[in-house]
């Protein structure tokens, strides 16, 4: 009796995943589309805004610009915002 029901249970699973297998999208959870561009850029004037005098926020938007928004800088990462990042 106990594997009719695990039969059964695993056969709806595998109908369900069939069933779904087309309609799965793998984009960014943003409602509208994705410019690495326009990321690029608000991400530089959010570190702007954290970060102050420290933080080079031109010097950013025109690296957006020079590599169409590839290099796109996350103000937590070092790595990534240290190129605009000054001494004061």
């Amino acid at each position: 009796m106990a594997g009719k029901i695990t039969a059964a249970i695993v056969l709806f699973v595998a109908a369900a995943f069939l069933a779904n297998f087309g309609h799965v999208a793998c984009n960014p959870a943003i409602a509208t589309g994705y410019e690495p561009m326009e990321i690029c850029i608000e991400n530089c004037a959010q570190c702007k805004k954290m970060l102050g005098a420290w933080f080079e926020g031109p010097l950013c938007a025109e690296s957006c610009i020079k590599f169409k928004g590839k290099l796109i800088p996350e103000c937590e990462d070092f790595a990534s915002i240290s190129p605009f990042l000054n001494k004061l």
